[in-house]
């Protein structure tokens, strides 16, 4: 559907601006996790009253004791403003009818297939629709194809006879959260902003305007979309091409890290990405994948978006092989090795393990029969992905023991001088050791 033209504000509009400039408006959040809660937080801290929904018990009752399960946001930060009563949790879907505003931040994972699981999307537009009422502004933050907030959620809204654009107002505002970031979160990156129409991106702009340091406002919810899956897609494309400059660099005897390291001397035209052992989190190893399934129904095949998942999907088999040529030079085989890998979260200082290539690799070397631990400070235990084990703890007694140290993930909390001490082959995927002088041997990737 088309944004209608509004040249001037419609009652409804204007009510909810004054609320918004008066900071009266109670503000609802749908989903507590690492992109909902640090919203939350902001919005309080700008003196919003907030109203926060999950389906999860034990996260709202976190959020009610003030208690932050999310690294970004600390206790400390959260305790306060729930104490003054600015921020609220529940798991009553029927007090969203009180809300103003509504961002929704929801997963949106793929399927096996690689076609978008829309199921959260849709169970939160079912809220919305059954508690949508004249004046309220609606907002999607949820990283989807172009399309989803008019194709998906609009007409769903517009069954209660109301107007978009008059009567409600429907943005899209994508998500930028880099969790473990410590310079870039919520407050000082900038915030994207499309609307079905000028006045809805209008007011979810004064909205944003109040939480976040700038609002880029563009010209409709599609080209937002866009633009969170082109800011993912750069990254996974370029990724994919210096992990196959890794491979090949490899294969003519050549250190990719020094390459990576003097190339980035260069002040124009150039920026570093380094390789690693595969794509890892909640967003750029998944929403190219978007954007190639929604081309794919307009009879276009996205190459670039295809070869990069291709390229990146198979690091941790390439690490599987660099241990193996690595271990046989000790002429010892995968099966029967003890290897220690160390981290297991998707990136650096995080807790997270959503699509770690740490995951795949600790698999492929379980069945290839080797005996393997993993220490990582921030992931106690790993109980999903068909795995279940317990991180032990990344001392000399683990290390000597060990056939063969992986590094997959470099935490700053690992004791480098330790684990060069005290590793007889270490296999490094994130130059983790650069520099450092090690007692045995080591292999890089």
């Amino acid at each position: 559907m088309n944004p209608t033209p509004d040249t001037q504000l419609s009652p409804a509009a204007e009510a909810l601006q004054r609320k918004l400039k008066d900071k009266t408006a109670l503000v609802g959040v749908i989903g507590l996790g690492y992109v909902g809660l640090p919203l939350c937080v902001e919005f309080a801290r700008a003196g919003y009253r907030v109203l926060g929904v999950d389906v999860d018990a034990r996260r709202v009752a976190g959020v009610n004791a003030g208690d932050s399960y999310i690294g970004d946001i600390a206790t400390a930060e959260l305790k306060p403003l729930v104490a003054a009563g600015m921020l609220r949790a529940t798991t009553d879907i029927r007090e969203l009818a009180g809300a103003d505003t509504i961002s929704i931040c929801v997963p949106t994972p793929l399927r096996k297939t690689r076609d978008p699981d829309m199921s959260y999307i849709e169970s939160a537009t079912a809220m919305v629709e059954a508690s949508l009422r004249k004046g309220q502004l609606i907002v999607l933050e949820s990283t989807t194809y172009p399309g989803t907030t008019e194709e998906v959620i609009l007409p769903r809204l517009v069954r209660s006879g109301l107007v978009a654009g008059r009567d409600f107002f429907l943005a899209f505002s994508p998500e930028r959260v880099d969790p473990g970031n410590p310079k870039f979160h919520t407050r000082n990156t900038p915030k994207v902003v499309g609307g079905h129409t000028p006045t809805c991106v209008r007011l979810a702009s004064e909205l944003y305007a109040a939480a976040v340091d700038r609002v880029v406002p563009v010209s409709s919810c599609a080209a937002a979309e866009m633009v969170k899956l082109l800011e993912n897609t750069f990254r996974s494309v370029n990724i994919g091409m210096v992990n196959e400059m890794a491979i090949m660099c490899r294969k003519l005897g050549v250190d990719v890290w020094e390459v990576i390291g003097a190339a980035a001397t260069k002040p124009f035209g150039y920026m570093p990405f380094w390789p690693g052992p595969g794509l890892g989190g909640h967003c750029i190893p998944i929403d190219p994948h978007y954007l190639s399934w929604k081309l794919r129904g307009l009879n276009y095949n996205a190459r670039f978006i295809e070869m990069a998942g291709e390229i990146n999907s198979q690091m941790p088999q390439y690490v599987i092989d660099l241990c193996a040529q690595a271990l046989n030079a000790d002429k010892k085989p995968i099966n029967g090795s003890r290897v220690l890998v160390l981290g297991v979260s998707y990136k650096r200082d995080v807790d997270d393990c959503r699509e770690s290539p740490a995951l795949d690799i600790i698999t492929m070397l379980q069945r290839g029969g080797a005996d393997v631990r993993y220490a990582d400070p921030h992931v106690p235990k790993v109980d999903f992905h068909g795995l279940d084990l317990a991180s032990v703890p990344c001392n000399a007694g683990e290390l000597a023991a060990a056939d063969l140290v992986l590094v997959v993930t470099d935490h700053s909390a690992f004791d480098l001088d330790l684990i060069a001490g005290k590793s007889r082959l270490i296999v490094d995927t994130r130059n983790l050791l650069k520099g450092r002088a090690v007692a045995g041997r080591l292999v890089r990737l």
